[in-house]
């Protein structure tokens, strides 16, 4: 398995050791449990919460992912749109920034784990389905 299987079973939010437990338990679109992840992986038993406080850290990258947006939605309708007005830009921004905050969320978290977590594929926890 090579780098790009790594990166599909992160956008997924797949388990980073087997590549097959769901990381969440719950649809993103489910606004009162988005955020609720299993304990461990059901696959292979990886404790997704490496240590307590773990995923203060994705804070951060939340607030990565959030400014990335804004510059994108920014950028676009600048060039888009003709330099709308500035309520035009704050509206935009705000109401795409709140409605992905489930997924910015979830994959803060995933990327937390994935690049800070100190764990690897590894085949041999694989179920074969």
């Amino acid at each position: 398995m090579g780098m790009w299987a790594h990166i599909k079973a992160g956008l997924e939010m797949k388990c980073p050791r087997c590549h097959q437990g769901p990381m969440f338990t719950h649809s993103a679109l489910n606004l009162r449990k988005f955020d609720h992840m299993p304990e461990k992986c059901p696959v292979c038993g990886f404790r997704y919460e490496i240590e307590l406080g773990f995923y203060w850290g994705a804070m951060y990258m939340s607030y990565g992912l959030s400014v990335l947006i804004v510059l994108v939605v920014g950028v676009s309708l600048y060039f888009l749109a003709n330099d709308p007005p500035t309520w035009v830009y704050l509206t935009t921004v705000a109401t795409t920034v709140i409605v992905l905050t489930p997924l910015l969320f979830r994959y803060a978290r995933v990327m937390m784990l994935y690049f800070f977590g100190s764990v690897s594929y590894d085949p041999k926890y694989q179920r074969q389905l």
